[in-house]
């Protein structure tokens, strides 16, 4: 279900940001950094209550992430540092949305929780799928992509309709399945590696 795998399908797209970000001449890591602070921009108005704010902020983080590898891997640029940094701006950025919807009061604390830990859990298990000798491993039902696309239809959807779902906006109820489906796949990935594992 991952939508990495339909990155080449919106290449034409990213070309056009990569020649822009040349002709502007900024760096993937300046890129990286924006993300971060798109993202905590997000997180601030989701908490603020703002559902238009928040969504501003998580597509402005997600077009900013997606640009900063096209953009190293265009001029020659990729490199340990910068995978690095751009790992830990990911895993700020997806604590800095989620906490922001449920201390926005879109979902109760403990949901919020239990979409975080499941976000975390499985990104933390793709990346240590590398640490253990398997290399990266992102396989499974909910990658990254998946998640700032989602948060993006969750918004609109809250915006548009403007009432709670048995008791949650969409954006609780997306934070559920965030919860649901992030823990579902760190199994996955967990399972995928322990068995590759001599």
């Amino acid at each position: 279900m991952t939508l990495d795998a339909y990155r080449p399908h919106v290449e034409g797209v990213l070309d056009l940001l990569v020649r822009a970000a040349l002709v502007l001449r900024v760096t993937p890591n300046l890129l990286s950094v924006l993300s971060f602070f798109l993202a905590f921009a997000g997180g601030l108005l989701y908490a603020a209550g703002s559902v238009a704010g928040g969504l501003a902020g998580v597509a402005a983080n997600a077009v900013c992430d997606s640009v900063d590898g096209a953009l190293a891997r265009a001029t020659g640029q990729q490199g340990p540092r910068g995978d690095f940094l751009d790992h830990a701006i990911d895993r700020y950025a997806d604590i800095f949305i989620i906490t922001g919807i449920f201390a926005g009061g879109f979902a109760p604390w403990q949901v919020g929780v239990f979409a975080l830990t499941g976000v975390l859990m499985s990104s933390y298990l793709g990346t240590q799928a590398q640490a253990v000798g398997m290399g990266r491993y992102y396989g499974g039902l909910l990658g990254r992509a998946d998640r700032l696309v989602l948060l993006m239809v969750a918004s609109v959807l809250d915006l548009a309709v403007g009432v709670p779902v048995r008791g949650l906006p969409f954006l609780g109820w997306l934070l559920v399945l965030f919860g649901l489906l992030g823990h579902f796949t760190a199994l996955q990935r967990f399972v995928w590696v322990w068995r590759q594992m001599p």
